[in-house]
């Protein structure tokens, strides 16, 4: 354990995470409008068995429970979203005084334990009502809207939050929910989701901006799910594969956060396919001079590639049951394709488990736009039990957040810039499409596959484990 952190600095940020749609419920009280979220979980064959986050963990009347079972850890950091209905129910204009409250009194209760509080501006939960009257994402007018939500945050916190998150995973959310149709909107159309990956490329170079105008004593910056590509094997054909795969699933977006600019060969492949981002007279000059302070990391695992012939496989099926086993190859035809990695175990739910593919996408990062990284998230989802002895020996989860944060030790050594680490989750919470089958907390709540469970907490081993690596780590 102790060679786990000696590289590790005193004031690294021993963290963890949460979303606000995942684990905060009241979806409805207070003023709170609904979102994309909460109306999407409600349609049909959506999410496994229905589950929804109308109350989700219950978060937003146990908030005060589950801080204090994070000073009792010893946490330093507690990275959460802002649910931007709470604040805007109608995305803009009138401010809801109540949503303010809630996370005025969060923040407060926080900082009286001494952890840090990092804020998420958006993960994912759109107000419904700007979708309705606009389509959201797919109209510039979210830019001005969503500036207008972050500066109210920024007027309101900014004094005692110094961590912000501007958007978390844009890689994720504009590709499952218009380029696959597992997340809202349902949209399966490739010219949509890069438009919308580029107004949204906008929107956060423009609350970037905001931000260092009105907080310039904090830092800011984007949270990227990162899977780095290794090649099939040395074969040139694989190799290049690879390299493109890592063109257009990785430097499409951090390129664009970090150099001001869009990799010239996934340019020239969507022009190629016949794709317009639209761009506009002064969109690159917007985002070549909006400076992120740091880049956050959402690393769960590695991605391996193959030649894909013209004739291959295109998109694969999503292991979203549990099931190991049954996710498929996918791919661009005449690209690359995704295949499994026979050096790394996976889960249940096919994700590799690869802590040295954080050390290398560290380097990779550091190497290629030496910026300070913060892992945003990270962790592993499991079919949790509660033993005979009503504990819960996660020893499995122990063992991948050892090896990981063994991962960012060596990496430091070698010359990174990590400000912290926050482990997925702090508390059990939603799993979007997964339900509360799926677990990431240190945390227990008893809350089964649907909408049954007491929600009582019980700390597992992981709890009681971190929390002693984070003592070891101050004691050192």
């Amino acid at each position: 354990m102790t060679n786990n952190l000696k590289h590790i600095p005193k004031d690294f940020l021993w963290g963890s995470a949460s979303a606000a749609y995942q684990v905060e419920g009241a979806w409805n009280v207070d003023g709170k409008s609904p979102s994309v979220w909460d109306n999407y979980v409600k349609l049909p064959g959506t999410t496994f068995k229905g589950t929804t986050g109308d109350i989700a963990v219950d978060h937003y009347n146990r908030y005060k429970e589950d801080v204090a079972l994070m000073a009792k850890m010893g946490l330093k950091a507690y990275r959460f979203s802002i649910a931007w209905t709470r604040i805007l129910p109608n995305g803009r204009g009138e401010v809801n005084e109540a949503g303010i409250e809630f996370y005025s009194n969060l923040i407060d209760e926080l900082l009286k334990h001494n952890i840090e509080p990092l804020i998420t501006l958006y993960h994912w939960d759109l107000p419904q009502c700007l979708m309705d009257e606009y389509g959201g994402w797919e109209s510039r007018q979210i830019i001005r809207d969503f500036n207008e939500y972050a500066t109210v945050l920024f007027e309101r916190f900014g004094d005692r939050v110094k961590y912000w998150i501007s958007l978390n995973e844009q890689n994720i959310f504009v590709n499952l929910g218009y380029q696959l149709a597992v997340h809202p909107p349902g949209v399966k159309d490739d010219n949509r989701m890069y438009k919308v990956n580029h107004i949204a490329n906008l929107a956060n170079a423009t609350v970037i901006h905001t931000f260092h105008q009105m907080v310039p004593d904090g830092n800011i910056g984007p949270s990227f799910a990162y899977s780095p590509v290794y090649s099939k094997d040395s074969d040139p054909i694989n190799v290049l594969a690879a390299e493109k795969a890592e063109d257009l699933q990785a430097h499409f977006w951090m390129d664009v956060y970090l150099k001001g600019s869009y990799p010239k060969f996934a340019l020239d492949y969507l022009q190629k396919s016949g794709i317009d981002l639209d761009i506009q007279d002064g969109d690159m000059a917007l985002i070549t001079s909006a400076k992120p302070d740091f880049l956050g990391i959402n690393y769960y695992q590695s991605n391996t590639m193959a030649f894909n012939p013209i004739d291959g496989v295109g998109q694969g099926e999503m292991n979203t049951t549990g099931e190991k086993g049954s996710f498929g190859e996918s791919g661009i035809p005449g690209l690359f394709k995704r295949i499994q990695n026979d050096f790394v175990e996976r889960t249940n739910w096919d994700w590799e488990i690869d802590p040295k593919g954080l050390e290398i996408a560290i380097h990779r990062i550091t190497s290629r736009y030496d910026i300070p990284i913060l892992i945003t998230e990270n962790g592993l989802g499991e079919y949790d039990k509660v033993a005979d002895d009503s504990h819960i020996h996660d020893d499995y989860r122990i063992d991948y957040l050892s090896s990981h944060i063994s991962a960012v030790n060596e990496a430091i050594s070698n010359g990174a810039r990590v400000l912290g680490y926050c482990t997925w989750s702090f508390t059990d919470l939603l799993s979007w499409l997964n339900g509360y089958q799926k677990r990431y907390g240190f945390v227990y709540v008893d809350k089964y596959e649907v909408e049954e469970g007491t929600l009582a907490r019980t700390p597992k081993d992981s709890y009681y484990w971190y929390k002693d690596l984070i003592e070891k780590h101050q004691n050192n």
